[in-house]
C-alpha cells in the first residue's frame, strides 16, 4: 500500500510540472483577423524577450512569460497583450486590447515560425510613387494626408503624415496590382489597402482596431505637403502665456509659474502614456533634455483613468524606458475637448502630442500640433533640425 501511494504521488507530480513549451527563437510571421481582412505582422523572438517588427522598427514586448501552458506577451503601455498556446512552429490565441474607454477589444491570433514575408513573396506588377496627395474619408468628414512609400521589388515600406502626427512604421508588399501595409505596435492595428492605377490609388480602405474602417485615396504629388503644423494651434486673442497646476505622480502640484520655470526655456508636452505617436517624441525630448540640461521641460499627461494606482504605473514605465528626467504630471482625461478645457488660454488641442515652446520670459513663441516621429524619414530629421535651432535661438535671448 505504500509502495503505491508513493507511485501515486510520483505520478501526479510528474504530470503537475509539465515543462513549458519551447519557443523557438527567430521570426514569427502572425495574424489577427480584423472586419476588412486579415492584419499580418511579425514578431521577433530573442533568448527570454520578443519585439514587433514593422519596417525600420524593432519595438519590445514589456513583459514574455510562460502561464501554465500558454505564452503571454505585455506591450504595457498600450493595455496590450498576446496570449497562445506554442506548439511546435505555430502559435493559437487572442489578440487583447484595452480600449480608450478601458472596454477589451479581442481578436483571434496565429503566428507560424520562419514566415518573412507580410502578405506574399514574388514581383510586384505596379510601381508606387515615392509621395502622393492622399485624402481619408471617416463617412463624417474628410481629412488631408500626405503618403511617403519605397518600394524594392514587391515590397512597400512608408508611412502616412497627417496634421495630428504620422501612422509610424508601416510594412506590407505590392501584390499584384494592389498596396497592403500593415502595422502593429500594442497601440495601433492598422491595415491600408487600395488599388494601384496609374498615378492613383483608388479604392482604398483603412482598417484600425479591428473593427473601425476609412476610405482613403491618393495621387502621385512630388509636392504633397501639410498645413504648417505651428499654426494649428494657437493662444487665443489678449493671451501671451500659459498656466497650469498639475500633480505628479507623488500628488504635489506643480505650476508653469514655479521657480523652477523662471528665466529657463521651458517645453510644455502634452502627450497620453498610450499614444505611440506621444511615445516616439518622449524618446526624442528625453534625448533632448539630455543635451541640453538647461532646458526646462513638462509633460501634461492625458489619460485612460485619473485613479493613480492605474495611471502611475504607466507613465513612470514610459519614464523608465526612455530615460525621462523631467516631470510628467497627471493633466485629465484621454480626450482633446477635456485638453482643451484644462488649457482654456488655447485655440483647441487637436492632437497628442501638441508641443509649446515658451521663452525666459514666459512668453508662448511656438506651439507644434502633431508630431513626424522616425518612421518618416526625412520628415523627422527636417524637425528635429528646425526645432533644435528655433530652441538654441531662444537660449541665447536675455
Amino acid at each position: 500500500m505504500k509502495k503505491l501511494l508513493i507511485l501515486l504521488a510520483s505520478v501526479s507530480l510528474l504530470f503537475s510540472c509539465k515543462s513549458k513549451p519551447e519557443l523557438k527563437t527567430g521570426l514569427w510571421r502572425a495574424e489577427v483577423p480584423t472586419i476588412a481582412g486579415v492584419l499580418p505582422f511579425h514578431i521577433q523572438v530573442e533568448k527570454n524577450r520578443a519585439f514587433a517588427i514593422n519596417a525600420d522598427e524593432k519595438l519590445a514586448f514589456d513583459t514574455l512569460y510562460f502561464e501554465n501552458d500558454s505564452l503571454h506577451l505585455k506591450m504595457e503601455l498600450f493595455d496590450a497583450e498576446i496570449i497562445a498556446k506554442v506548439e511546435g512552429e505555430t502559435m493559437n490565441g487572442i489578440f487583447r486590447k484595452k480600449m480608450a474607454n478601458l472596454d477589451n477589444r479581442e481578436g483571434a491570433f496565429t503566428a507560424k515560425f520562419g514566415q518573412e514575408f507580410r502578405f506574399e513573396n514574388g514581383k510586384s506588377n505596379a510601381s508606387l510613387a515615392n509621395k502622393y496627395s492622399i485624402i481619408f474619408d471617416d463617412g463624417k468628414s474628410t481629412y488631408e494626408a500626405v503618403g511617403i512609400f519605397e518600394q524594392k521589388d514587391n515590397k512597400v515600406k512608408g508611412t502616412f503624415l497627417t496634421t495630428t502626427g504620422d501612422y509610424r512604421y508601416l510594412d506590407g508588399n505590392v501584390v499584384g496590382d494592389s498596396l497592403k501595409l500593415t502595422c502593429f505596435d500594442g497601440n495601433h492595428t492598422f491595415l491600408f489597402t487600395a488599388k494601384i492605377i496609374g498615378d492613383s490609388l483608388t479604392g482604398g480602405t483603412f482598417c484600425y482596431s479591428l473593427k473601425g474602417t476609412e476610405k482613403w485615396s491618393g495621387i502621385k504629388n512630388d509636392q504633397a505637403a501639410l498645413p504648417d503644423a505651428n499654426s494649428l494651434t494657437y493662444l487665443k486673442p489678449g493671451f501671451t502665456s500659459i498656466d497650469f497646476s498639475f500633480p505628479d505622480e507623488t500628488g504635489k502640484k506643480i505650476s508653469i509659474k514655479d521657480e523652477r520655470y523662471k528665466n529657463s526655456v521651458t517645453i510644455v508636452q502634452i502627450l497620453g502614456s498610450w499614444c505611440p505617436n506621444c511615445m516616439d517624441e518622449t524618446r526624442f525630448l528625453a534625448d533632448f533634455k539630455k543635451k541640453n540640461p538647461s532646458v526646462e521641460i513638462i509633460g501634461l499627461a492625458f489619460e485612460k483613468s485619473l485613479e493613480p494606482a492605474f495611471v502611475n504605473p504607466k507613465i513612470q514605465r514610459l519614464k523608465t524606458r526612455f530615460g525621462v528626467t523631467y516631470p510628467i504630471l497627471l493633466a485629465g482625461k484621454n480626450d482633446k475637448a477635456d485638453a482643451s478645457d484644462k488649457l482654456p488660454m488655447l485655440n483647441k488641442i487637436i492632437s497628442f502630442p501638441t508641443t509649446i515652446i515658451i521663452d525666459k520670459k514666459g512668453v508662448v513663441r511656438q506651439i507644434h500640433t502633431g508630431f513626424s516621429g522616425p518612421g518618416t524619414g526625412e520628415y523627422y530629421n527636417k524637425f528635429v533640425e528646425e526645432f533644435t535651432r528655433f530652441v538654441e535661438k531662444l537660449e541665447k535671448e536675455s
